[in-house]
């Protein structure tokens, strides 16, 4: 009997709507002041802490976790980072066209990490993506759809590293879905920290902007939980 995949199928479909809307209040973020640095601490600082309260339990999972699991932290919260930086700087649908290239992305990597080969209909489903991503992306004055700006690359770089970590997370079969949610949140959270000092705004003007904002960044920070864990 085949296992029913209705519910993974609807879980991905809204983690990937998800993805695709939740660059706007990122953007208002950062139009009341707090940069995609300090926004991204701030909401995934946050969901962090609430996922720690609601999965503490699980915490003693990411203290012990192989080198895989935090390759994919590492991955995940790069890919996260990028993200935003990207929506932020860049043309919003470029940019998450490009993030959307991940399933691209995924095919060798699954090969090589999992074992696993592309069958005949998901390599039709591979080459409908990239048609229809080329199609969106052509511009006569640009020419062939490459990145045509820094935050278009910055979009590449965030689909690769989350077709990555989605591919380790599958990897990580002896860890829980709230470890491996635990080891998400604390990744974004360490690449945003450690890309701070790269951001022109003073602490004390990001505490205050992130003052005022806060009801956006706890519903931010609530919905990154529910989607993280969601994914998994």
């Amino acid at each position: 009997m085949k296992p029913d995949t209705t519910a993974p199928v609807l879980a991905l479909l809204v983690g990937a709507a998800f993805w695709g809307v939740v660059w706007y209040p990122f953007r208002r973020l950062d139009a009341a002041g707090l940069d995609g640095l300090w926004a991204t601490v701030a909401t995934y600082g946050l969901a962090l802490v609430l996922g720690a309260l609601v999965f503490r339990r699980q915490l003693a999972e990411v203290a012990r976790m192989p080198a895989f699991g935090w390759l994919m932290a590492a991955a995940i919260g790069w890919s996260n980072l990028a993200y935003v930086l990207g929506v932020l700087n860049g043309e919003v649908m470029r940019v998450l066209l490009l993030f959307y290239l991940a399933p691209l992305w995924t095919v060798p990597l699954a090969r090589l990490l999992l074992g696993e080969r592309l069958d005949g209909w998901g390599a039709v489903v591979v080459a409908l993506a990239m048609a229809g991503a080329a199609t969106m992306l052509w511009r006569p004055e640009i020419g062939f759809p490459w990145p045509g700006s820094f935050a278009e690359w910055l979009g590449v770089a965030a689909g690769f590293l989350f077709a990555l970590g989605n591919v380790l997370v599958r990897k990580l079969e002896t860890m829980s879905d709230a470890g491996k949610s635990l080891a998400v949140w604390l990744g974004v959270t360490a690449a945003g920290i450690i890309h701070l000092p790269a951001s022109k705004l003073e602490p004390g003007a990001a505490f205050a902007a992130a003052a005022s904002q806060w009801p956006l960044i706890a519903g931010v920070g609530a919905s990154l939980v529910a989607m993280s864990y969601l994914l998994q």
